[in-house]
């Protein structure tokens, strides 16, 4: 899985950093990418517009951001943490003041080629921060609740602002993902417990301030046959889709549910209902089993990287893109409410591929350089 390149020199030449880069991770990313723009073909009732032929364009402008993050030296991801998280939080405040409304929600900056969508960005920016900051901290400073504060602050203040916009969805995830980086860096499991103890108090507070539709989204989750032409709509739709797939599916462009429109969104957050149903249990798992790959990989070039930042980096970037699937997955299937959350390179979309990509790009990063000691500085 490894090469035995030294990587380790800050002269690297870019052929050397090409043959460094994990092809096996980008084959694995490839193929799931082409699952996606099938399954786009289908949504489309067989057409490659208006969605797939989209997607693959974005997919391959994705790749090549992916590799030249991958070529860049880890160091300047390093030293320019602060930066990217700054300008991602610039651009929160932004769709505040000018955003684009869609769907019922402020969430996009229109920038004409694309529809920006600056929490999307904020989720790799949150990783990408916190690693950098955790990195600069030894063990015993780790410990100490008053170096928890501004970490805690990097999560929570874009979190607030991405709810408001209202996007539960992504806030649960900033917030998960903040959490898992707090656990990795060995946070204590007791300071864990007092902010859930913390969350649980607030927790009517909080319910003054969500959205109806968020509410009723909560309710339907609990009763999602109380409302089955409504709020539960969603909901009970994709679960019949997915029980009719059986084990081996109705086969290709043979969903019913999707292909006479009672699935809602089935290009975009209930595109995995519309696998499920056309390709049935065993095509859902290959799926997941692809991700489960990925995953490994990601744990893999985290565990190789000899600096700290370049491991929690990649740890970073893997658990985000498992909070993607499971999120979505979960959804789906009724596990939890319906939230805003898109299966990653399966769902079209913009922003959320290339920030996906973005992220394994950096997690490439972590892997060309992984023989780099970098200091708390990011100098060796």
């Amino acid at each position: 899985m490894y090469s035995t390149l030294d990587n380790s020199g800050p002269r690297q030449s870019i052929a050397m950093k090409l043959l460094s880069i994990n092809w096996g991770l980008l084959f694995l990313l490839g193929c799931i990418a082409a699952i996606g723009f099938a399954m786009l073909y289908s949504a489309a009732n067989g057409h490659w517009q208006p969605w797939a032929s989209k997607q693959m364009i974005r997919f391959a402008v994705a790749v090549a951001v992916m590799l030249l993050v991958a070529m860049v030296d880890l160091r300047f991801w390093m030293r320019t943490a602060y930066t990217f998280y700054g300008i991602a939080f610039v651009l929160l405040i932004a769709v505040e003041i000018r955003g684009a409304v869609g769907m019922g929600a402020q969430r996009w900056i229109d920038l004409g080629v694309i529809q920006l969508q600056p929490s999307e960005l904020m989720k790799i920016a949150v990783v990408l921060v916190l690693a950098r900051y955790f990195s600069a901290l030894t063990p015993e400073e780790v410990g100490r609740p008053t170096r928890l504060v501004v970490p805690t602050l990097l999560v929570m203040i874009p979190a607030v602002l991405v709810l408001k916009q209202p996007d539960l969805g992504t806030a649960m995830m900033l917030v998960l993902g903040g959490g898992a980086m707090f656990f990795l860096v060995g946070v204590r499991w007791w300071k864990f417990a007092i902010v859930l103890a913390g969350g649980g108090a607030v927790i009517p507070v909080a319910w003054r301030f969500l959205k109806a539709y968020q509410k009723n989204r909560i309710y339907t989750f609990l009763d999602p046959e109380n409302d089955p032409l409504g709020a539960g709509y969603h909901s009970l739709q994709s679960k019949i889709a997915i029980g009719s797939g059986g084990l081996f599916g109705k086969g290709f462009l043979m969903g019913s549910q999707a292909h006479l429109s009672f699935l809602p969104e089935r290009q975009t957050d209930f595109i995995f209902t519309m696998l499920a149903e056309e390709f049935g249990l065993v095509g859902g798992l290959v799926l997941l089993g692809l991700y489960t790959l990925v995953f490994v990989y990601g744990f893999a070039i985290a565990f190789r990287s000899r600096s700290h930042f370049g491991r929690l980096l990649a740890l970073g970037v893997t658990i985000n893109v498992f909070l993607y699937v499971f999120i979505n997955t979960a959804m789906v299937m009724g596990l939890i409410p319906v939230v805003g959350v898109p299966l990653p390179l399966i769902s079209y979309g913009g922003t959320a591929m290339l920030t996906v990509m973005f992220g394994f790009g950096l997690m490439m990063c972590a892997y060309v350089h992984r023989d780099a000691r970098l200091g708390r500085g990011g100098d060796e």
